[in-house]
């Protein structure tokens, strides 16, 4: 067997030394592992396909009227179901940012239903109170969980 060829540089490399603690298993950073971001991203996706369901069904349940008379079914579901799909953020994924997810999701469609489609038809009017206290109680849910999750614990 031959030599090697010549290298082209003019200098040489030193050996790379190992530091034999490089070599121990290192720590989980923040403890996060494999499985649990697996858990972290399905939550995740999980909430925004929720928010994405939710709205949909409130904006659908907004000209529900009893005996001709509108009732705030969905503004009350919108409450309850956004505070619920922002804790569910902030458990299942560990971080604040997380409420922000099926928030802009639920948004995102609710805008989307205000607007016209080209034959003029409105899914969520802004010309009943029903239509306009989804929006505001909806986007106040997502508000007081996420300024909640914000402050500091209470100490007693």
């Amino acid at each position: 067997m031959s030599a090697p060829p010549p290298s082209p540089y003019p200098h040489r490399v030193p050996a790379l030394e190992i530091d034999p603690e490089w070599l121990e298993p290192l720590p989980e950073a923040k403890g996060i592992t494999v499985t649990d971001l697996t858990l972290r991203i399905t939550g995740g996706v999980l909430v925004v396909l929720a928010a994405v369901v939710t709205a949909i069904l409130e904006v659908f349940f907004t000209p529900l009227r009893v005996g001709g008379v509108l009732i705030g079914a969905s503004a009350l579901g919108a409450v309850v179901a956004n505070v619920a799909l922002a804790r569910f953020a902030l458990r299942t994924i560990g971080a604040k940012w997380a409420m922000a997810l099926p928030a802009v999701a639920w948004f995102a469609v609710l805008m989307v239903a205000a607007g016209s489609t080209s034959e003029g038809d409105i899914l969520l009017a802004g010309n009943n109170w029903v239509g306009l206290a989804t929006i505001f109680t909806g986007s106040m849910a997502f508000a007081v969980v996420a300024y909640r999750a914000i402050l500091p614990p209470h100490r007693s």
